[in-house]
C-alpha cells in the first residue's frame, strides 16, 4: 500500500513537472496574442507568469489521467483554468476588493501598472480563457460541456457570486454557515470544476466526473481553509502576499469563526471527504497523486 509520505511525494513531483509545461504553454498563448496593445499584454502576463502553485491545472491534469484519459487533451482547458484564477486574483487585489500592494512575492497588477489597466488585464484573461478552452482536441459534445462546467463555477453562483458575499461579510459577525458558504463560492467551486473539466475531457463517465467533482470540492474547501490560518500565522516572505488582512479588516474567515485550531480541524474533516470522494477511482494508478494533493492541502506553509 502507498503511504500518505508518498502520495505527497508523487504529487509533489507531478506539481513541479506539470508547473513547468503549463507555464510553457501559457506563455506561449500570450505570444499569439500579437495585435493586441502591448501594454494590455504586459499586464496580463505580470500576475499570469508571476509563477504560484498551479493547484488547479494540476488537478485538471491528473483527473483527466485518473480517469483513464491524456493529459494533453486536457492541457488548453487546464491552462485556460488557470488563466481565469489569474484574472479573479487581479480583481481580488484592486482597491475597490482587497486593496492589496503584493501577489506572488511581487507588487499587485494595479500597483505595476494602474487600476484601469488591472481591470482590463483581468477583462482580457477572462475573456480570452473561454477562447482556449475550446482549443482542446477532444470531440465537440466533451469541450461544450467542460466550458459549462466552467462557466457555471466562476460565474455569479460560483466564485463571483463568493467573492460578493466576501465583500458584505467584512466588519459583520460570522457564523460558521456564512463562511462555509462564501469558502464554497469563492474557492472550492473552481477546484471542483478543475476536476471534473479534466476528467470529461479525459473520457470519463458520468459517474466519475461526478465523484472527481465532489473530491475538488472538498479538497477546495481544505485547501481555503489552510489559507485561512497561513493569513493568521505566516509572513509575507513565506505568502507572498500581505498577511494579516483579512483579520485586520474583520473578514468572514473560519479562523474568526472556529479559531486556529478549530480551523485546522475543519479542513481535516473536508480532507477527509475528499479523499472519501475518490473510493469510485481509488484502484486508478493516478489516484495516488490526487490523494497526494489533499496530503500537500494540510501540509502547506504558503
Amino acid at each position: 500500500m502507498v503511504t500518505r509520505s508518498e502520495n505527497h511525494e508523487l504529487a509533489s513531483t507531478f506539481l513541479t513537472a506539470t508547473a513547468s509545461l503549463v507555464e510553457t504553454f501559457l506563455s506561449q498563448t500570450m505570444d499569439r496574442r500579437d495585435k493586441a496593445p502591448p501594454r494590455l499584454i504586459a499586464a496580463m502576463r505580470h500576475t499570469l507568469e508571476a509563477g504560484g502553485k498551479r493547484i488547479r491545472p494540476a488537478l485538471c491534469l491528473a483527473a483527466a489521467e485518473v480517469v483513464g484519459g491524456c493529459a494533453d487533451d486536457a492541457l488548453p482547458a487546464a491552462c485556460a483554468i488557470e488563466m481565469l484564477h489569474t484574472y479573479s486574483l487581479i480583481h481580488d487585489d484592486l482597491p475597490a476588493m482587497d486593496n492589496d500592494d503584493f501577489r506572488r512575492g511581487r507588487p499587485t497588477c494595479h500597483v505595476a501598472f494602474d487600476e484601469a489597466t488591472a481591470i482590463l488585464a483581468g477583462d482580457g484573461l477572462l475573456t480570452d480563457a473561454f477562447s482556449l478552452m475550446t482549443e482542446s482536441p477532444r470531440d465537440s459534445v466533451r469541450v461544450l460541456l467542460a466550458v459549462r462546467e466552467l462557466a457555471g463555477a466562476a460565474g455569479s453562483q460560483g466564485m463571483v457570486g463568493g467573492q460578493q458575499l466576501d465583500l458584505e461579510g467584512a466588519g459583520k459577525p460570522v457564523g460558521l454557515a456564512d463562511v462555509e458558504r462564501i469558502h464554497a463560492g469563492k474557492t472550492a467551486a473552481l477546484l471542483g470544476a478543475s476536476a471534473a473539466i479534466g476528467s470529461i475531457l479525459g473520457g470519463g463517465s458520468v459517474e466519475a466526473v461526478a465523484s472527481l467533482r465532489c473530491y475538488g470540492i472538498a479538497l477546495g474547501m481544505a485547501f481555503q481553509a489552510m489559507d485561512d490560518v497561513l493569513d493568521t500565522t505566516a509572513s509575507r516572505e513565506v505568502l507572498g502576499k500581505t498577511p494579516g488582512k483579512d483579520q485586520s479588516r474583520q473578514m468572514p474567515t473560519l479562523v474568526r469563526a472556529l479559531g486556529v485550531d478549530g480551523t485546522r480541524r475543519w479542513a481535516e474533516d473536508w480532507s477527509r471527504q475528499a479523499l472519501e470522494a475518490l473510493e469510485p477511482v481509488a484502484n486508478r494508478p493516478a489516484a495516488a497523486i490526487l490523494r497526494g494533493f489533499v496530503a500537500l492541502c494540510m501540509s502547506r506553509n504558503h
